[in-house]
């Protein structure tokens, strides 16, 4: 039964209505420890937490959340490592949010332009929201004895370089990368905004002209980027970006534009973009290709809702499907066929670390094998459902061996029927592609582009 409160016209002015009968919004330093918590612990994503807590926030507070969050994943270790050096007994079991809040704490102090009596008090306030007033004394003394000895501190915490990311993932890219210092290097920086122009509706360089002081017109010369992708000074919110809810623009990194480009999908074609939320590259092949018949297809239902989101801000048109790419048969009507398939592969992510960095910290190594071998049989099972000379371009956003060249290695040592398709990157041309995050370029990627032939 539906339950009808009557409000008494007094409470409703000067937002007392709101304030008694509304939820109250939560500390946005009580909401990040909180978060950190349920990643460290229990292997949550930033980007399922941060949609799940938005209604417990003043819509202002969001920035300052996703700052203290994403920033403490990029520089965990060293906080840990200031921590060590501040509490004499490690909080384990229920003490872990006052751990949390103290990473808050120390995040604000060293990384943000928060006053320091500020960011204590109000992190100190956060104990009573998260019901940890036990623990308040101890949370003020902890932060205030940083203040006094931080010099000291960080002596100790940092005479040695921290690469800042797990163990594992140093001496698996030290094996086979000469550069991976500045791999872990890149991978620690802010990643910079990316945005594609629609041809539909505008050249790149017109855009850029539109954008005027938010585009960088600094001329890059590492930068192997399509001609489509246009770099911004500085990341802004997309209803900065002239006409971006007409579909004028799409933000996307460098590197991944490349994904419509390599596939090259032609109008009236059958076209898969298997793995495809949340539909930027989905969205790039119908601006290609406006008359391709298009499947966008994606396991989790609840990523394909961005999917058909960017295709209505675009006011394009895809079928749009929930299934298993490893399992077509399940999904896809006998004897169905595609002229070209983009697979963007289930991956460890471990080349867009600089824009997830709880990727560090949720990643394990054991996670790589599995991650090869479902690679593997969304491979196989899709190919099978290639047209003869149609074309599969794979794609990860990894830049581990065993997800990439070792994985196209084995596919065509295994399938006579497939041979690889030379690509060409601005003048180099090549049938692999191995990205890498750069400062003022893409994050790490990996392509290879397959035919299959006739026997």
């Amino acid at each position: 039964m539906r339950r009808v409160f009557n409000i008494a016209p007094s409470l409703l002015k000067g937002g007392i209505f709101l304030e008694k009968y509304m939820m109250k919004k939560k500390s946005p330093r009580a909401v990040a420890a909180q978060i950190i918590l349920e990643v460290l612990d229990q292997g949550k994503s930033l980007s399922t937490l941060i949609p799940e807590v938005q209604h417990q926030l003043e819509p202002k507070d969001l920035p300052l959340v996703q700052e203290m969050t994403f920033g403490i994943c990029r520089v965990l270790p060293r906080l840990e490592s200031i921590i060590k050096q501040l509490v004499a007994k490690p909080l384990k079991g229920k003490t872990r949010l006052v751990h949390c809040l103290l990473l808050v704490g120390l995040y604000q102090l060293l990384y943000m332009r928060v006053p320091a009596h500020a960011a204590v008090d109000e992190v100190v306030n956060a104990t009573k929201v998260l019901k940890l007033d036990s623990f308040r004394t101890l949370t003020n003394g902890v932060l205030r004895r940083f203040l006094r000895e931080q010099e000291q501190i960080l002596a100790v915490v940092d005479k040695h370089w921290q690469t800042l990311h797990p163990e594992w993932f140093v001496n698996k890219i030290k094996k086979v990368y000469p550069h991976w210092r500045e791999i872990v290097e890149a991978n620690n920086q802010r990643p910079p905004m990316w945005v594609r122009a629609n041809v539909q509706h505008i050249q790149p360089k017109d855009y850029v002209a539109l954008l005027g002081e938010l585009a960088n017109q600094r001329e890059n010369s590492t930068a192997c980027v399509p001609d489509c992708a246009i770099l911004l000074e500085r990341p802004v919110p997309v209803a900065q970006l002239p006409n971006f809810e007409q579909g004028w623009a799409t933000v996307q990194d460098a590197h991944a534009q490349w994904s419509a480009e390599l596939l090259d999908a032609q109008n009236n074609e059958t076209i898969l973009d298997a793995c495809a939320a949340p539909g930027g590259k989905t969205t790039h092949i119908l601006e290609k290709a406006p008359q391709a018949v298009v499947f966008a297809l994606d396991i989790e239902e609840n990523r394909l809702k961005r999917v058909r989101e960017n295709l209505a801000r675009l006011n394009q048109s895809a079928t749009v499907i929930c299934g298993d790419a490893s399992q077509p048969d399940t999904w896809l009507e006998k004897g169905g066929m595609f002229d070209r398939i983009l697979l963007d592969a289930p991956c460890s992510a471990t080349g867009v670390i600089r824009r997830h960095p709880d990727i560090k910290w949720l990643r394990k190594e054991a996670d790589i094998a599995e991650l090869a071998n479902l690679q593997a049989k969304i491979l196989e099972a899709l190919w099978a459902r290639l047209k003869p000379n149609g074309i599969l371009l794979y794609a990860t956003c990894s830049i581990l061996p065993e997800e990439n060249h070792l994985q196209i290695e084995q596919f065509l040592q295994n399938h006579p029927d497939a041979e690889a398709v030379e690509m060409d990157f601005h003048g180099e041309k090549v049938t692999e592609k191995q990205f890498f995050p750069q400062p003022n370029g893409g994050d790490g990627f990996f392509y290879a582009k397959l035919r299959k032939v006739g026997l």
